[in-house]
């Protein structure tokens, strides 16, 4: 049978886009790509990008502060939200365009409307057009989940916060996932009065016990009012604002309530489920580890998936789909000591296993060091950061590390490639420390704090 196109994919987001290049610029296929919104997907246009450029802008209140403990004679006006909005959206259109162009150089076809499958070899699109295909890829990510309260129509989600016409004086973060935090963390820094509520007993559930509760006890110190054990009941429209009423008899009053209570798989509506693709429990594409679903010619990677739910897996795991099917090079992406970060202030970068996951299989020991960085020490400051090693007792290697302090997502990707590579705790031992420095304390640490 001759085909229109060897790979259709659907989304525009970076798993897809990885796959749709290296499939049509390395592997020599026709390949076509679908995105009924626009190109980039979640990191680039309602995610990581424009959420770290948040995190930025909502850190110069402090440096400010800072830049006067150190003799600079500096003064803020206060934050121009207009400002910041409209560079932040023209920096979105110009990644756009570079997807795009990204995409037409090696060859793919761009559809820009929204794609559903017909049959294993067969993709309709919104515009009434049809296109057969060898393989198809599904790519279309996730997408926020607002619990069914009542009022929750008056809720936003992360979607939704860049584009507000003005920022709010009081606000309630509903969640306590990386999201949640990160945000409430940029609206305390932008002037916003923060408060955040999560159900669950501790904020940033699956990070490890001890780096999650430094970085709580700091968001509480900066201001931000944490109320864990606690969720809204329901949301009402006032004269002034919105009210929430908790389930902890609590009600108050808020001009802005962000929803951060995860992502669910964007795979309603696409037509897999007539096709025999399988589902999990939460709507997730179920894939093997070449990320081939039960029908052989349908695929897909990234946050459809529900694995492991970051921009850079969902890079990998296309670019291993493009090589295993197109360039002959059969690859399964290891999802396994994949280093994340979270961009709270401070942030918390980890790799590996927690203490808890690891005590759990083995006998351990825990280094582990709190203190005063210098740079805000000097500028009366009361922060401090925790610099933290999982080591096996038997083999000594590293399993776990983990890092709360400023850049801490950077720190913890030059540790993760010798976590990757098997690293002893002796090897960090070995390893001459960069003074002075946060990060020399890593290799520093000799005696255990604890054992497990």
């Amino acid at each position: 049978m001759t085909f229109d196109t060897d790979l259709f994919v659907i989304g525009g987001g970076s798993g897809g886009v990885r796959a749709a290049r290296i499939a049509a610029a390395e592997g020599g296929a026709r390949v076509a790509l679908a995105e009924e919104s626009r190109m980039g997907g979640t990191c680039v246009i309602r995610g990581c990008v424009p959420k770290k450029l948040m995190v930025f802008a909502s850190a110069f209140p402090e440096l400010v502060e800072d830049a006067a403990a150190y003799g600079w004679r500096v003064k803020s006006e206060g934050f121009d939200w207009p400002k910041f909005r409209t560079s932040l959206e023209a920096e979105l259109d110009r990644l756009e365009n570079a997807y795009r162009n990204t995409l037409k150089s090696a060859g793919v076809t761009i559809h820009d409307a929204r794609a559903t499958v017909v049959d294993p070899h067969t993709v309709r699109l919104s515009t009434g057009e049809t296109v057969t295909t060898k393989h198809i890829l599904i790519a279309t990510g996730g997408w926020p989940f607002v619990p069914d309260i009542p009022g929750r129509e008056l809720a936003i989600t992360s979607n939704e916060i860049f584009h507000l016409d003005t920022l709010p004086k009081r606000a309630l973060v509903v969640g306590g996932g990386y999201i949640a935090s990160e945000f409430a963390c940029i609206l305390h820094g932008l002037g916003v009065e923060t408060t955040q509520y999560y159900r669950g007993a501790a904020i940033l559930r699956g990070f490890d016990d001890e780096s999650r509760g430094h970085v709580a006890n700091a968001m509480q110190a900066r201001g931000i009012d944490i109320h864990c054990g606690t969720d809204v009941l329901r949301l009402e429209q006032t004269a002034t604002g919105i009210r929430a009423v908790a389930t902890d008899g609590t009600e108050r009053e808020f001009d802005l309530v962000l929803y951060a209570t995860g992502r669910r798989p964007n795979s309603v509506g696409l037509g897999l489920e007539e096709l025999g693709v399988k589902f999990g429990r939460n709507g997730e594409i179920l894939v093997d580890d070449w990320s081939q679903t039960a029908v052989p010619s349908i695929y897909a990677v990234g946050d459809v998936t529900d694995r492991v739910n970051l921009t850079p897996v969902a890079i990998r795991e296309g670019h291993a789909f493009a090589d295993t099917v197109f360039r002959g090079v059969p690859t399964r992406f290891d999802h396994d000591l994949i280093p994340s970060a979270v961009f709270t202030q401070p942030e918390l970068g980890s790799v590996g296993l927690t203490e808890e996951q690891a005590r759990e299989q083995e006998e351990i020991e825990v280094y582990s060091a709190t203190f005063r960085p210098m740079k805000t020490l000097f500028a009366g400051r009361p922060d401090r950061v925790l610099m933290k090693l999982i080591v096996s007792a038997a083999t000594r290697k590293v399993l776990g590390c983990h890092i709360v302090a400023p850049d801490a997502g950077e720190l913890i990707q030059l540790a993760a490639i010798a976590i990757r590579m098997g690293a002893t705790k002796e090897d960090f031992d070995r390893t001459v420390a960069v003074h002075p420095t946060m990060a020399e304390e890593l290799v520093t640490m000799r005696k255990p704090t604890r054992k497990a």
